[in-house]
């Protein structure tokens, strides 16, 4: 049973993070808890309940790694801008000075 567990991780988390099958996995998965065909119906108290916790949860995860890596690269592409008449004191030039004679 935790190999079956582990496999359905990897198996999601992978399919997730490729582009190409991003928006179905979600929608799938999206679709998977509205519908009233489950693999433990929801009638059931707490059982019924368990696989859509689990599927939230993976999804959730997931989809903030992935939101929190975009944002992350995203601030490393925006590189800082002096415009004129600006002062950037973090700014170090260092040169060899010459004496002119």
């Amino acid at each position: 049973m935790k190999q079956l567990v582990e496999s359905f991780y990897a198996w999601y988390r992978s399919n997730l993070r490729h582009p190409k099958y991003r928006w179905l996995i979600i929608f799938g998965t999206l679709a998977y808890l509205l519908s009233p065909i489950d693999i433990s119906p929801d009638v059931f108290p707490i059982v019924g309940w368990i696989d859509d916790g689990i599927l939230i949860t993976l999804l959730v995860a997931e989809v903030s790694q992935l939101l929190q890596g975009a944002l992350s690269r995203s601030g490393e592409d925006d590189e800082p801008t002096e415009t004129a008449g600006q002062d950037n004191d973090s700014t170090v030039v260092d040169v060899d000075a010459q004496e002119i004679t």
